[in-house]
């Protein structure tokens, strides 16, 4: 590896992956509120700002699909959608925490990317 490759791949230290870590393990009970707390604050750290975008983006998609579910469950079809949200909430916060606590960054797959 040449020096010029070594300075472009920044470590990322371990404060940088806890918080990136408690990011994605409060938005499972939290929702949006550890995500915007961190994309607010911590504007010195890409990473953690990387992460929390991504918990915050995340987080205004499930709210968006838990009010239509909401909507949905008059005709008794909600209730379904609302369990397989909860189902992939857990699933795709539990993978960002698991990729966040190895200094991985993590995309939601089926997200809104509404905060660029």
């Amino acid at each position: 590896m040449s020096e010029e490759t070594s300075l472009q791949v920044e470590e990322i230290n371990q404060d940088s992956k806890n918080l990136a870590l408690l990011c994605w393990i409060g938005t499972i009970f939290f929702g949006f509120i550890p995500g915007l707390i961190l994309y607010l604050v911590k504007t010195d750290d890409n990473y953690v700002r990387e992460q929390a975008k991504e918990a915050l983006n995340w987080s205004i998609t499930s709210t968006i699909a838990y009010l239509i579910s909401f909507i949905l469950t008059f005709i008794l079809i909600g209730a379904l959608f609302m369990f397989a949200l909860g189902i992939c909430h857990l699933v795709f916060c539990i993978m960002g925490a698991v990729a966040t606590a190895k200094g991985d960054t993590f995309k939601v797959p089926y997200t809104l990317r509404l905060i660029k």
